[in-house]
């Protein structure tokens, strides 16, 4: 039997004994954790860069934010504060009031023009303007190195509190360039005075008009001493600070010497005297005393003046009170009204001219309250007190008490 050569060959790692001992080996197969190990290096790099940048990106929102926040806080301080002390601006419904630019104000009263000059007070002079869009404005240019910044701080701090169809509406402010400067609504009939006290004009106050003047007056009044959220004595009430819009309403302006009470307030008193002589109470005037029946003594001048139609400083010698006591004890009251009204003279007239008598009483007590004079405003049924003698007064015809009663006002008139 033939025998094939064989090809299976047998291997080892051990040399053959007696052979030469640099025999190389073959190196063992890589295992596949040492491959695994070796990659992990490049992952953890990736992932460190993944943090990295969640990092700068957090960095960069909070740094963002931040910008933002301050921005913001910035606008809102700017709106909210200025330099001379105002830190409320909002107003009784919550709204804040703008507070225009100055560059803007110029625009509108063509750099406070002498053709846009609507008049002026004690405190600055007051323009028209026209905005951009339109809408016409009253804008009052404090009087530099004058009492104005008190009044300024004054208005804004009150008007922005307080809403009241016979309150003129303060719109806004500017405080730039040492320019003290408050936005209102434009009344396009100006003051009381300018209508009050024109021969021309005069005419077109009827009876029925100068009526609703007087209760709008009382009821602004009333407003700002018992209905609003606050308690305010106005201190300057005149002819000239009651505004008149296109319907003849009126609206109590000039709020920049005006008092703020404390709710269970009632009296104050005070070294500066502020206002206007013949308007103010004797007592105001002669001691500092503040109440809410100061601003119902020259609520009582401005019914007088009303009615007869004369200024308060136009009687000789005597003021308007004066007069039209005089008139009354003497039982002429129809002397008091204005020839314009004379045919209109009626027991209305005459009920108004004994309230407004009440209202100037000496006695700050035994004036009423100006709700008080809205009841009598309204019912003809009800029966008022007799005046006494007003301040600055003395007659020498009046009753041993100092008074005369309507009744005997009525049955004069009806005789001649």
């Amino acid at each position: 039997m033939a025998s094939f050569p064989s090809c299976l060959f047998r291997w080892d790692l051990l040399s053959f004994h007696g052979a030469i001992g640099n025999v190389t080996r073959v190196p063992a197969l890589i295992r596949p954790q040492a491959q695994e190990k070796r990659s992990s290096v490049p992952e953890k790099k990736g992932r460190c860069v993944h943090w990295e940048i969640i990092g700068l990106t957090f960095v960069v929102l909070t740094f963002t934010n931040l910008l933002v926040f301050f921005g913001f806080y910035k606008v809102n301080a700017r709106r909210r504060k200025l330099s001379n002390g105002i830190n409320e601006y909002a107003d009784s419904d919550g709204q804040f009031m703008l507070p225009y630019n100055l560059g803007m104000i110029l625009l509108a009263t063509a750099d406070f023009s002498t053709e846009n000059k609507l008049g002026q007070g004690g405190f600055g002079t007051v323009y028209k303007g026209i905005l951009l869009n339109g809408k016409e404005i009253a804008v009052k240019r404090l009087t530099r190195g004058s009492a104005g910044g008190v009044e300024f701080r004054n208005e804004v701090s009150l008007l922005i509190r307080l809403q009241h169809k016979n309150l003129v509406k303060l719109l806004g402010f500017c405080n730039e360039r040492d320019e003290e400067i408050l936005v209102y609504e434009f009344v396009p009939n100006s003051s009381l005075d300018r209508f009050i006290f024109d021969e021309e004009k005069r005419s077109l106050l009827t009876w029925e008009v100068r009526f609703k003047i007087i209760e709008g007056i009382a009821r602004g009044l009333v407003y700002l001493h018992e209905d609003s959220q606050l308690k305010i004595i106005h201190r300057d009430l005149k002819a000239s600070n009651i505004l008149l819009d296109a319907e003849m309403n009126p609206k109590v302006a000039d709020f920049g010497t005006a008092r703020l009470f404390d709710t269970n307030e009632t009296q104050a008193e005070t070294k500066r005297i502020a206002g206007t002589r013949g308007y103010m109470a004797p007592e105001y005037l002669n001691h500092g005393q503040i109440s809410a029946k100061s601003d119902v003594y020259s609520f009582g001048v401005v019914l007088l003046e009303m009615i007869s139609g004369r200024r308060n400083n136009s009687f000789v010698g005597e003021g308007i009170a004066a007069f039209a006591w005089k008139r009354w004890v003497e039982g002429r009251p129809d002397i008091i009204i204005d020839p314009l009204l004379v045919q209109k003279t009626s027991n209305e007239i005459i009920k108004l001219i004994q309230t407004g008598l009440l209202c100037v009483q000496q006695n700050a007590t035994k004036r009423p309250t100006m709700s008080t004079v809205i009841v009598w405003l309204g019912s003809e049924a009800i029966t008022i007190p007799s005046p006494k003698a007003p301040a600055f007064t003395v007659s020498h015809s009046q009753s041993e008490d100092g008074t005369t009663s309507m009744s005997n006002v009525l049955t004069e008139l009806s005789c001649r």
